[in-house]
């Protein structure tokens, strides 16, 4: 009888976004007001709630968030928060309130945006943080 070769499957996730989280006392309303005075955006209420699959089979996890699609610019941001409903998007890093997601970023300077950032009077810290270091960011699709 032949002997039988298995092969292994693995994915390696391409991360088409920037990450930068955000600690504020600010409730999220009025952070994006006080984001769009600082950096020029239009962030807007998102209609549906941003939903992520869990660990488990068939579990979704939905979370408040806020976004803007600039079609000429080709630049998507979505601020999210982190706590909804005592679940995590990101579990490992529990004390970060929101986290920004630049999708497809081409022309933003990311550095730049966090420094402004903590100019913001609501904001107490900023961090650009890198999405491959978290195995949660593995179920966030845009």
């Amino acid at each position: 009888m032949p002997k039988l070769k298995k092969h292994q499957l693995s994915f390696d996730n391409d991360y088409d976004y920037d990450l930068i989280g955000i600690c504020s006392h600010y409730s999220d309303y009025r952070l994006v007001w006080s984001m769009n005075e600082a950096l020029g955006l239009s962030l807007e209420k998102g209609r549906e709630l941003f939903l992520v699959s869990g660990k488990k089979v068939g579990e979704t996890k939905g979370f408040p968030n806020y976004e803007m699609i600039d079609e000429e610019a080709m630049l998507q941001l979505y601020l999210i928060k982190n706590a909804h409903e005592r679940k995590y998007l990101i579990p490992e890093k529990q004390q970060i309130d929101y986290f920004l997601f630049i999708c497809d970023n081409v022309s933003i300077d990311v550095d730049a945006w966090v420094n402004k950032l903590r100019e913001i009077d609501g904001v107490m810290a900023a961090y650009a943080f890198d999405p491959t270091e978290f195995a949660s960011t593995e179920q966030i699709v845009f």
